[in-house]
C-alpha cells in the first residue's frame, strides 16, 4: 500500500537528495509537458529565448534527468552597456534561468536520450524498453486416475 503513495514521482521527496538541492538558487522552474507513447516518454519545456548551448540536459544518480538553463550573461551586460543613458522604472523579466529534475520510470533507456531545442521548446524524448510479451493463454490436458 506505501507504494502506491509513495512510489513513482513522490519517492524523490523521501529517499532523494537533502534539500535543498543545489539548483534551488535557480529563480523559477520550467513549465514542462509529459507525455507517455507506446514506445517513448516526450518531454517538453519551456525555454523561450535560449538556445542549445544556453541549455544542459543530463541524467545524475541513474536515473534522475535534470535541465538546466540560463541566458547567457555576456547578453545581459551587453544590453546593459547600451543603456546606461536609459532608467529603468521596472525590471522583472531578468535573466531567463530554470532548473528541473524528473525522476524517469525504471524502463527508460538512459543512454538513448535525444535533447532538442526549437521556438523556445526543448523537447526531450526518452526511449522505453519494450513491454515484455505477455504469453498466450494455453490449454493443459488433464488426466484423471479413475
Amino acid at each position: 500500500m506505501a507504494d502506491l503513495f509513495f512510489g513513482g514521482p513522490f519517492r524523490r521527496l523521501l529517499y532523494g537528495r537533502h534539500f535543498p538541492p543545489d539548483w534551488a538558487s535557480a529563480s523559477a522552474t520550467a513549465a514542462m509537458d509529459w507525455v507517455e507513447t507506446p514506445t517513448s516518454h516526450v518531454l517538453r519545456i519551456n525555454v523561450p529565448g535560449l538556445g542549445k548551448d544556453d541549455v544542459k540536459v543530463q541524467v545524475e544518480d541513474g536515473n534522475v534527468l535534470t535541465v538546466r538553463g540560463a541566458a547567457p550573461p555576456a547578453a545581459a551586460e551587453k544590453e546593459r552597456e547600451r543603456e546606461k543613458e536609459v532608467v529603468w522604472h521596472v525590471a522583472e523579466r531578468g535573466r531567463p534561468e530554470f532548473a528541473r529534475e524528473v525522476a524517469l520510470p525504471a524502463e527508460a533507456r538512459v543512454e538513448q536520450i535525444r535533447a532538442s531545442v526549437d521556438n523556445g521548446v526543448l523537447t526531450v524524448v526518452v526511449p522505453k524498453e519494450p513491454a515484455p510479451v505477455r504469453p498466450r493463454p494455453r490449454p493443459i490436458a488433464v488426466s484423471s486416475k479413475l
